[in-house]
């Protein structure tokens, strides 16, 4: 086992890093060594990375990117922050099979903690931290993080048919318009890529001006983490950079994550004239995704976090991440106040008055206003 404080040594772990995210099922494109290094560059700390590793035969076998925090006590958190939709560690199944690379993860996440709680946000259904979580020898506590939405990876005629036949008709009417509107799209190549994200970036601060956008999408920091880690992500196959053209002109753009199994709309930017066109973008972006799962041999379209009212269009599943606390007994108190208060939140949130009250509140929103990016963060 190893620890690595160094933003260097980071970088120079990126072979070993993606193959074992390669070797990890439930790993998604926000733990790519792409998107998590990329990240520490734009938002972290210097002193305060703290990354443990696991070797087995010489090949790295478990990882947990994780960083010192306080707030207002020490916290050992995992990288990503508020732009990553899920969080996790790295484990190789194959490696695991007989439970010691996961044992000995939680052995040093003890260790690095050192008098620090532990706290891994975002934390979807099946990752490898519930095995983390598992093996932990110590006060741990669980509670409920963002929810995200899902729609199985079926074809265009699936998804139309969850709605109901009169939305149904109402989507394939829509669908007539875009081929008649004739609007293409094309993945941009890896070499395209840095121009495409600042494109894309451009576009999507036009589509929100004046109706309250994200603040953090209007930040140097987030445009340059977008483009380095898309550069690197989409020549590897995590993600993909699509530009929607209108009378050659590109009128949309969006960017998709890839996993094995998922892919995950994560922000897109539109031109405010289509506005005044038979282009719905909502339909459009969907039918998108269709084309990275059913079209690709995915089973899962995430709309990742947010409750956005096009989202429900299409009826998904409400999934719900979770957030996982660990201590040590000398730090159980610490674990106890930070569950105490998020537990109190959580209970409330879970008041069929008080969600009625909040829901309420956000149907009397203005139309549109973008409470984040389309997928997270």
């Amino acid at each position: 086992m190893t620890f690595c404080r160094d933003a260097g040594e980071f970088a120079a772990l990126a072979p070993a890093w993606e193959t074992l995210h390669r070797d990890c099922p439930p790993a998604t494109p926000f733990q790519s060594h792409a998107w998590l290094h990329s990240w520490w560059l734009s938002y972290g700390v210097p002193g305060r990375l703290r990354l443990v590793l696991v070797w087995r035969g010489g090949e790295l076998a478990a990882a947990a990117p994780l960083m010192r925090a306080y707030r207002p006590y020490p916290v050992l958190t995992g990288l990503g922050g508020a732009v990553t939709d899920y969080g996790d560690v790295l484990v190789d199944a194959r490696a695991d099979a007989d439970g010691a690379v996961s044992a000995a993860l939680a052995a040093g996440v003890r260790t690095a903690a050192r008098g620090s709680v532990v706290e891994l946000r975002e934390v979807r259904a099946g990752a490898a931290a519930e095995a983390l979580y598992a093996r932990w020898r110590g006060p741990k506590r669980q509670l409920t993080d963002s929810t995200c939405l899902e729609l199985p990876g079926l074809p265009m005629e699936g998804l139309i048919a969850r709605v109901g036949s009169s939305r149904g008709q109402r989507i394939r009417s829509t669908l007539r318009k875009l081929d008649a509107a004739g609007i293409t799209e094309r993945d941009v190549p890896p070499a395209e890529v840095p121009s495409a994200v600042a494109n894309l970036v451009r576009l999507h601060l036009l589509q929100w001006q004046g109706r309250g956008v994200n603040p953090e999408h209007e930040r140097p920091r987030f445009a340059a983490h977008l483009t380095r880690a898309m550069t690197r992500m989409v020549a590897s196959g995590d993600a993909v950079v699509t530009e929607f053209r209108l009378a050659g002109e590109v009128v949309a753009a969006n960017l998709t994550v890839l996993s094995p199994t998922l892919a995950g709309g994560y922000l897109y930017g539109a031109h405010p004239r289509l506005r005044g066109t038979k282009v719905d973008l909502n339909t459009l972006l969907t039918r998108h995704g269709v084309r990275h799962t059913a079209g690709a041999g995915r089973t899962t379209l995430s709309l990742l976090r947010g409750a956005e009212p096009y989202k429900f269009h299409w009826r998904p599943e409400h999934v719900a991440n979770r957030r996982l606390l660990l201590s040590g007994a000398p730090t159980a108190p610490l674990l106890l106040l930070r569950y105490g208060p998020a537990r109190v939140r959580a209970a409330a949130a879970g008041c069929p008055r008080l969600r009625a009250w909040r829901d309420r509140l956000a149907s009397l929103r203005r139309p549109g206003r973008e409470t984040r990016h389309r997928g997270g963060g």
